[in-house]
């Protein structure tokens, strides 16, 4: 058997107050295809880690860190850190999660 692994979720959208033209690209597109609910969309990107198994507090930090220093441009981008934590009483994992906004 391996060595553990947690899964943690680093979700990187722009901060409200930047323009995302991508974004704006889907808005205007999605009625053309028959969706015409769709009032805002705001586009990201989400991040899938899997790191050595550790208490829930360390792999939050160390998560946000990475985000920090690599995954998030901080001064356009807001990030969620989403650290899944096993239940050992059913299957799949509960949510964690902390926003840096």
């Amino acid at each position: 058997m391996g060595v553990p692994v947690a899964r943690v979720l680093v979700d990187v959208m722009l901060k409200p107050e930047i323009l995302d033209p991508q974004g704006q690209a889907v808005q205007r597109a999605l009625p053309r295809m028959g969706f015409d609910s769709v009032t805002s969309v705001r586009q990201g990107k989400r991040f899938e880690l899997e790191l050595e198994d550790a208490d829930p507090a360390t792999l939050q930090a160390t998560a946000e860190a990475m985000a920090e220093k690599l995954l998030a441009n901080t001064v356009i981008e807001d990030f969620k850190v989403t650290v899944l934590v096993e239940d050992a009483g059913a299957r799949g994992a509960a949510p964690v999660n902390t926003e840096n906004a």
